[in-house]
């Protein structure tokens, strides 16, 4: 798998070297957990100029991945004299992130009525789990809260067990971040065309039932059946994960007929009971005849078996192993910055390529005006 990971090209001296499509537009953020940092993250490695609000003595984690890039000031938001900072800051910002229970930001005086009154340009961008208004508006919740009320979880595990609890994928940033940033990018376009901002209002529950949307249209077709037992949820002989005989596992997604051939040639499935690839009623028994056969080999055997085959194979890979596999590395899909390996900046642009920005902590207060002028514009 190779053993030294490869640099993806440099990180700029300064803020203004970043060359990404998101060059000249400001993003304030407000410091916090979750789904707003990762947003801020990916604007940031698309070049935009993201200063976050730090609260007094808090100080950046040296392997804060997820914190990377951004330009850092401590100020304390119930302190008047720090508010007038904030409110010079938002005045000049193109975005506004905040992950605050509803009615926070209000009481700080720093809702969106009296910042978009004085910059109607403004794109204020708001994050929470169950959104600013409902039922549960109010309640205390985490990532695993919003994924089970919105059906996603109890679609996830085996089926003789208890839904599994995944990672933080779904929720904060599969359903957070990511409808975050897709959220303040549209809202600028059309700001750019209107003169105006708005409020985007981004709810981690939202955002997941988004994502359950094929399984809504399984679900009403009757085709949508209980945890463990579906394709998708490695039901299927045919698309699921295996113990190999060194303990480790490989990944199976050979749905397509002429790849669930090449899996039956390469593990020698020849029993005429493989041939009724679709019959749910077959699919506990074949899977357990294709977990004995590959308990058989190790890992590596069998990627070596798979190799020349189109078999939708894979090997199961830690973590670590991951940023050393020649495919990641020859993509350069991980860099090291400040001698941590992370992942690159996601997507690739072929003109206006995104970077990770240098971030650093201003020394003073006096160094926010310096950091972000005012513009005449604003």
């Amino acid at each position: 798998m190779g053993s030294t990971p490869v640099k993806q090209g440099t990180v700029p001296d300064n803020q203004s070297a970043a060359s990404g499509p998101l060059r000249g537009i400001r993003v304030l953020e407000f410091a916090g957990l979750g789904p707003v940092p990762y947003a801020a993250m990916l604007l940031s490695d698309m070049g935009a100029d993201v200063l976050r609000i730090d609260r007094p003595g808090t100080h950046r984690r040296p392997h804060d991945i997820v914190g990377r890039g951004r330009t850092s000031c401590e100020l304390d938001l119930k302190d008047e004299r720090d508010l007038e900072h904030v409110m010079y800051l938002s005045s000049q910002a193109d975005v506004l992130l905040e992950g605050f229970r509803p009615g926070v930001m209000e009481r700080l005086g720093l809702g969106p009525e009296p910042l978009l009154q004085k910059n109607p340009r403004l794109v204020y961008g708001r994050m929470t789990g169950w959104g600013q208004s409902g039922p549960l508006a109010d309640k205390a919740g985490h990532d695993i809260n919003y994924i089970a009320l919105t059906g996603a979880l109890s679609c996830i595990g085996q089926a003789d067990g208890p839904p599994a609890v995944p990672l933080n994928l779904i929720g904060d940033y599969g359903g957070g971040s990511m409808f975050l940033a897709v959220g303040v990018l549209s809202a600028l376009i059309e700001a750019g065309k209107s003169g105006r901002g708005q409020v985007v209002d981004c709810a981690i529950c939202d955002g997941v039932t988004s994502l359950m949307s094929l399984f809504h249209s399984l679900t009403a077709a009757e085709a949508w059946h209980s945890r463990g037992t579906n394709q998708f949820d490695g039901g299927a002989h045919f698309y699921s994960t295996y113990e190999c005989a060194d303990g480790e596992y490989i990944a199976i997604g050979a749905g397509e007929s002429k790849f669930y051939a090449a899996f039956r040639q390469v593990l020698g499935l020849s029993d005429p009971v493989f041939d009724d690839q679709r019959n749910r009623s077959n699919w506990p028994d074949l899977k357990q005849r294709v977990a004995t056969v590959i308990k058989t080999r190790t890992r590596d055997d069998w990627m070596s078996r798979f190799e020349d085959w189109d078999a939708c194979a894979s090997p199961v890979l830690s973590i670590s192993e991951s940023l050393l596999h020649p495919h990641i590395q020859a993509r350069n899909s991980v860099l090291e910055h400040q001698g941590i390996m992370q992942s690159a900046p996601a997507p690739r642009f072929s003109r206006t390529r995104s970077m990770i920005q240098e971030g650093r902590d201003l020394g003073s207060k006096q160094e926010i005006y310096a950091c972000w002028p005012a513009r005449e514009s604003h």
